[in-house]
């Protein structure tokens, strides 16, 4: 049988890249909002989105004595800034300027009283434009976007079953609005060797920081240049123990890009298998596993069976 489309529907990039290269410009802004105000966490986990069952969110942020949350809502396509005491103010998503989003949401927290500085270059993409300088009118495709959040949603879904079988330290599922994807990362506790940077606009302390220990990571991609010019899954491991390009992996349509360092399993492979939960699983399972294994991860202590609802595990 084929794959629900409302739950793994075509996301052809090519059809909405000027709109994706909107939203990520958009999703910057309102990422380094939430970095601007939250305290560091390792691996800089602090500044990430996450899905809800409407589109995005940055979560509670704290201001003084309230908090707010920003929320994009990929269904009714409005941008959404609520306080803690009550009060919200809207922007309607359409195709604009990132000088006029960003111009509009500033001034909504200023109404709101929420006094927030950020830094307005963006994170990530080469030869960026500040946000307040970005006056090129951006496509804005409802349609498009809503795909692209199902498909986020039906990811973040696996990836979050995924998270369940281990036991050490693993992020939350996040969205990274600096590469414009969703990830899970599992760490072994090993310090790795220190992280050379170079990530277009984006220090090399933070890079270091965020790859300070050994980790096995995965997540979802919606295409943008490169190599890789369509919607992707991925998986590496930091330091890529020897052997790792050549390990075999599931499902068949997976393959080791040599100029990534990561293996590559394309959407569509997994939107038209006749089970897509199970081959993204498979994926993400023997990419895992190559790591740990050649990486002489101690995956005893580490592992677990995959969790249940409603049962508790078995120790």
């Amino acid at each position: 049988m084929a794959a629900d489309p409302e739950r793994w529907p075509p996301l052809p990039y090519a059809q909405w890249k000027h709109s994706c290269a909107t939203l990520q410009l958009w999703t910057q802004v309102v990422g380094k909002i939430r970095l601007a105000q939250t305290p560091w966490q390792n691996h800089a986990w602090h500044v990430a989105l996450y899905v809800t069952a409407r589109g995005l969110t940055t979560s509670p942020i704290p201001h003084g004595e309230r908090s707010f949350q920003i929320d994009f809502d990929f269904i009714d396509h409005v941008l959404w800034v609520r306080t803690s005491d009550g009060h919200f103010r809207q922007l309607v998503l359409q195709p604009m300027a990132v000088a006029e989003f960003y111009a509009l949401l500033m001034a909504a927290l200023a109404e709101l009283g929420l006094s927030v500085r950020i830094n307005t270059r963006p994170n990530e993409i080469a030869n960026a434009v500040p946000f307040e300088r970005d006056r090129t009118r951006r496509a804005y495709d409802p349609e498009a976007v809503n795909r692209f959040w199902r498909v986020l949603l039906s990811v973040h879904n696996v990836l979050a079953h995924f998270r369940t079988g281990f036991l050490g330290k693993v992020s939350p599922v996040h969205f990274f609005w600096g590469s414009f994807n969703l990830a899970v990362t599992r760490f072994f506790g090993r310090t790795a060797p220190r992280h050379p940077g170079g990530v277009p606009n984006l220090p090399d302390t933070v890079a270091q920081e965020a790859y300070s220990h050994e980790v096995s990571s995965a997540g979802f991609w919606p295409g943008g240049g490169g190599p890789v010019d369509y919607p992707a899954f991925y998986s590496y491991a930091y330091p890529a123990p020897d052997g790792f390009a050549a390990a075999k992996v599931k499902p068949a349509e997976a393959f080791f890009s040599k100029l990534l360092g990561e293996f590559i399993l394309p959407y569509d492979a997994v939107r038209n298998a006749p089970d897509p939960e199970r081959a993204l699983m498979d994926f993400l399972q023997s990419t895992y596993e190559a790591a740990a294994e050649l990486g002489k991860w101690d995956r005893g202590a580490l592992e677990c069976g995959l969790g249940e609802a409603g049962k508790c595990r078995v120790v």
